[in-house]
């Protein structure tokens, strides 16, 4: 028997969530001629492109995608960056990835980045939950939910209709 799948944002609602998000990205680098939009590979990354294209529409910005790798499983690898260190240096910078679940791919990335001069780092997801085993908090969030710990969320940006659900 399949799980029912709980949907709490539906396609609609993600891209409205998501030009919400864009708007306060620009807000808080009005003064920037470039921003970093570092996306955690895949996810992540998947949402940095649909924001640089939003960014892009109603901001002079010039936003920059840079695809950050975290093993997700053993975040203590090696990270890597499609970027390089001073192609991002004294540049701000917004990290991003679909669910702020555990925290972990997040704090991770932010511990990446505190390795080099920036300008601003700020955090974004889609998705934050109030169940984190990490003190890293997302400065820009789409929704936040109350989830125990068994449950799931899943972003899935597969085809035309992409939503967001609880399982």
């Amino acid at each position: 028997m399949e799980a029912i799948k709980n949907i709490i944002l539906t396609h609609d609602e993600i891209n409205h969530k998501i030009k919400r998000i864009a708007y306060q990205i620009y807000e808080s680098n009005v003064y920037e001629e470039e921003v970093i939009l570092a996306g955690i590979d895949s996810n992540g990354y998947i949402l940095a492109k649909k924001l640089k294209s939003i960014l892009s529409k109603i901001s002079p910005i010039k936003p920059v995608l840079c695809k950050v790798i975290i093993d997700k499983k053993n975040p203590r690898n090696d990270i890597k960056t499609s970027l390089r260190v001073d192609e991002y240096t004294n540049k701000s910078i917004v990290l991003i990835d679909d669910v702020l679940n555990s925290g972990t791919a997040l704090i991770y990335g932010v511990r990446f980045f505190l390795d080099v001069p920036l300008k601003q780092f700020k955090t974004a997801v889609l998705v934050n939950r109030n169940h984190k085993k990490y003190p890293v908090k997302a400065d820009f969030k789409g929704i936040s939910l109350s989830t125990s710990l068994k449950e799931h969320v899943t972003v899935d940006f597969d085809g035309k209709n992409y939503e967001a659900y609880l399982d």
